[in-house]
């Protein structure tokens, strides 16, 4: 005899041979079904799905964007801390483009020999990567001022909070 058999299968047992079976049966019935189904259900669109409201629905924009609108009405200036943490820690926590770290003493040493008006004309006009007034249009000199005192403050220096206007 040779080391192959030569009518070889690989139903081994009974229970292989019914489940074949079986499958042999089922598999092409299901198929049937579903290409009937297919035939004789055709797709049927919604009826409201072309209404004018649900068109102009779908067809809304993602976002807006609004030009000179305020976010919302503040009850007056902002603090310097809460400018930092949502516009100024973006860059200056983690040294973004050159921006100098909050708490690096050695890299706020020559802007805070300038003073606060000469660190305040920089950020007003914006330097380097920094846009105009630290990319914050709607920032007034006196915000901008405390964002600036806060920030040199952490970062070794001993600036005066500006006054506000009027006091």
């Amino acid at each position: 005899m040779s080391e192959h058999e030569e009518h070889s299968t690989f139903i081994k047992t009974p229970q292989q041979l019914i489940v074949i079976v079986l499958l042999a049966f089922l598999v092409p019935i299901i198929g049937i079904v579903l290409l009937v189904n297919l035939v004789l259900n055709k797709p049927s669109a919604d009826p409201a799905a072309l209404a004018p409201e649900t068109v102009a629905k779908r067809l809304q924009p993602v976002g807006r964007v609004e030009f000179g609108a305020s976010a919302a009405a503040s009850s007056g200036p902002r603090s310097g801390e809460d400018i930092v943490q949502s516009a100024c820690l973006a860059c200056h926590q983690a040294g973004v483009a050159n921006a100098p770290k909050i708490g690096d003493k050695a890299a706020w040493a020559p802007r805070l020999k300038t003073g606060l008006n000469g660190m305040l004309a920089v950020a007003t006009k914006g330097k380097g990567a920094m846009p105009p007034r630290g990319g914050v249009a709607d920032l007034s000199d006196f915000e901008l001022s405390r964002a600036i005192v806060h920030m040199a403050n952490q970062s070794g220096g001993s600036l005066k909070a500006p006054a506000a206007k009027g006091k």
